[in-house]
């Protein structure tokens, strides 16, 4: 039987969990103040007159300001020296209460145009032309809107300041993920223990999300994923409900929020003992995930982080490139607020990996119609090289270290 994999109850894991926040705390307003003097000097760089950031994290991001997006428009305008929210009238007192950083709130009434008031309090602010950069969440409804009402000026993508800013993560940021990253791998353990043959993925999930609130998310789960069998061979899952049997492949992927920083973590493993294929191919996918973390080393384009993972895959008798059996997807996103955000591990990304930057790394391996190994860890850039937010995976018959 594979180490860590059985052997137990939920009542009794559960009872084992104790909350790990200790010790951290949220971002606080002198973090806040300095992401929106960067967000200027990047307006200035760009020849951004104003940047608006619509409701959702690019909001909260930078003013502290949680609010979820709607069809009605709410977000903020910034500018070199101001900050002005949009809001529907009826929601500026809800508004002011959310609000992080100040700033003066514009209503509309409901018969009202939202897309007019944009544009006319860019006026008021002295500002009758240029480059208005949109926030790339923004909805095309809105930006279309915006333009059609005030076709003056230049609207383009605010992603130079958005991720300009977002990508490049505070050692305050580097904590929350890392202790959220040190939660969910306690919750895995915990899953795995709880495993007997006939529990169905429904029954883990329900275990995953009370766990995750014993370790101190309050929400529980953000999200889980869990596979037995061929449903493994599935990056993101099927919409049927699975019955563990014994030689099983074991798949789950699940994370939780902590003070609005994600944390995001697969374990792929075998309920009983694994078969000469099965250890192949998970053995293969450990490789190659260590294939893409020796490849990310400072100024080295993202994509070759990806090509490292793929080229390792390729000489096993793999794929090639995207093709199955092998990796059919990117090795990686990057982390944060969002669970996927830029840039990412994929051929095509050529950003220069820099400090502070943030990345899952799942090469995922698919067997089509046999099943899948997906091993998901994520590392932080450091001033000398990746960093390990949790450590990977041990080994196939040890999946979780217990006696390594």
């Amino acid at each position: 039987m594979t180490i860590g994999v059985g052997g137990s109850t939920a009542q009794a894991e559960l009872a084992k969990l104790s909350d790990m926040t200790a010790g951290v705390s949220p971002i606080g307003r002198g973090e806040f103040d300095a992401r929106l003097q960067k967000a200027r000097t990047l307006m200035t760089s760009e020849g951004l007159e104003a940047v608006y950031l619509n409701a959702g994290t690019n909001l909260y991001y930078f003013t502290g300001t949680r609010w979820y997006a709607s069809e009605r428009l709410v977000g903020a305008i910034v500018t070199q020296d101001a900050l002005h929210y949009i809001c529907p009238a009826f929601e500026i007192d809800t508004v002011k209460d959310f609000m992080g950083i100040e700033g003066e709130i514009h209503g509309w009434e409901e018969h009202e145009s939202p897309y007019e008031l944009f544009g006319n309090l860019l006026v008021d602010l002295g500002i009758t032309a240029g480059r208005i950069g949109m926030d790339e969440s923004t909805s095309f409804a809105m930006t279309n809107g915006i333009r059609l009402a005030h076709p003056g000026y230049d609207y383009v993508d605010a992603k130079p300041v958005t991720a300009g800013c977002r990508t490049r993560k505070t050692k305050s940021e580097i904590a929350l993920i890392k202790r959220a990253m040190e939660m969910t791998i306690e919750v895995h353990k915990a899953a795995a223990r709880i495993l007997r043959e006939g529990i169905t993925t429904a029954e883990v999930k329900e275990f995953i999300h009370e766990a995750h609130k014993r370790v101190g998310a309050p929400k529980g789960s953000y999200f889980v994923i869990v596979l037995f069998g061929k449903a493994t061979s599935f990056p993101h899952g099927v919409s049927y409900e699975q019955t563990l049997k014994e030689g099983d492949t074991v798949l789950i992927d699940t994370g939780c929020q902590l003070h609005d920083y994600i944390s995001d973590i697969t374990r792929t493993y075998v309920f009983g003992e694994p078969n000469a294929k099965q250890r192949e191919v998970w053995n293969v996918e450990k490789a190659a995930q260590a294939a893409a973390f020796k490849a990310a080393q400072l100024g080295t384009p993202c994509g070759d982080v990806d090509t490292a993972a793929r080229a390792y895959v390729e000489i096993k008798g793999y794929g090639p490139g995207y093709k199955t059996p092998g990796v059919p997807h990117r090795t990686g996103h990057g982390i944060g607020l969002d669970i996927h955000e830029w840039p990412y591990l994929v051929k095509s990304d050529r950003t220069p990996l820099d400090v502070g930057m943030t990345f899952s790394n799942e090469p995922m391996m698919v067997i089509d119609g046999e099943f899948g190994v997906r091993l998901e860890d994520h590392f932080y850039m450091a001033e000398d090289g990746p960093k390990w937010f949790t450590q990977p995976s041990h080994s196939i018959d040890d999946p979780f270290g217990l006696e390594a």
